[in-house]
């Protein structure tokens, strides 16, 4: 490994990684030398266009598989598809916020099934084949709600909570062997998601960007600024380091002191 491409000759696999934190994380991952591999459940010619652009930005090999999280199966072929995998990435996640008692079923559900299980089943094809090159990581982004909790997401935190639990699973199954499990925790981050939701924001309180971010956005997080998608990714490239070679089944959080509090 050298200083300036430390996973060079590695692949990593990124879930739900054509925008927001998990393209953040992939194109970091592809600046430190990785091979890697995006995903989402679309497409598209401008899923395939991502991945062409960070091969040829960063001089690696990079695709695009398509897989649908909410299902086993594919979490398993996305794996398979791959080809190589010997740092796994499980970032895919959707939200929705309701009272317990008003809670979609299916929504539970779909939360459950790609905030969660897809871990476990991306984690299940992964590790045979980090046995078989005698060397691992699996990096979770789980959140800070994977430590704590909000009224009225229910399902996020439960999954988040139970991606947490996995991530200590993983690295006691594997605590002999070469590979590590951590997760990261994120408090708010500037994805364009948020980025978008700014402006119809400051119309509903009659706000400005700045107190729209330090007083409604970030209320919870006492540094009163976004993590950016770049942190995440650079968190998630000194796991995957040597440095990170004796650090596994634990959490590290990037939340501006919100866990602190």
């Amino acid at each position: 490994m050298t200083s300036n491409a430390p996973l060079s000759g590695k692949t990593a696999v990124i879930t739900g990684s054509n925008s927001g934190i998990g393209l953040g994380v992939a194109r970091e991952m592809a600046k430190a030398g990785a091979n890697v591999v995006l995903n989402s459940f679309t497409d598209r010619e401008e899923d395939h266009a991502i991945a062409a652009e960070i091969a040829k930005e960063f001089g690696v090999e990079a695709k695009y598989v398509a897989a649908d999280m909410s299902k086993a199966d594919d979490c398993r072929r996305l794996v398979a598809d791959a080809g190589a995998c010997d740092i796994l990435i499980n970032n895919a996640g959707i939200q929705h916020v309701a009272p317990i008692d008003e809670f979609p079923t299916e929504k539970w559900d779909a939360i459950i099934a790609i905030n969660m299980s897809s871990a476990f089943h991306t984690t299940a094809a992964a590790l045979p084949m980090m046995r078989k090159v005698g060397w691992g990581r699996v990096i979770n982004i789980a959140s800070a709600h994977g430590l704590t909790a909000s009224p009225y997401k229910s399902a996020y935190v439960a999954a988040k909570h139970g991606v947490v639990g996995l991530t200590k699973t993983t690295a006691l199954e594997t605590a002999e062997e070469p590979i590590t499990c951590n997760a990261i925790c994120p408090g708010y981050v500037l994805t364009p998601l948020v980025e978008a939701q700014i402006p119809d924001t400051m119309k509903e309180y009659n706000m400005s960007r700045e107190e729209v971010i330090k007083n409604v956005m970030l209320k919870r997080q006492p540094s009163k600024e976004f993590a950016t998608v770049e942190q995440l990714g650079g968190t998630a490239v000194f796991l995957a380091s040597d440095s990170a070679t004796q650090i596994t089944g634990t959490t590290i959080s990037v939340d501006g002191g919100w866990t602190a509090l």
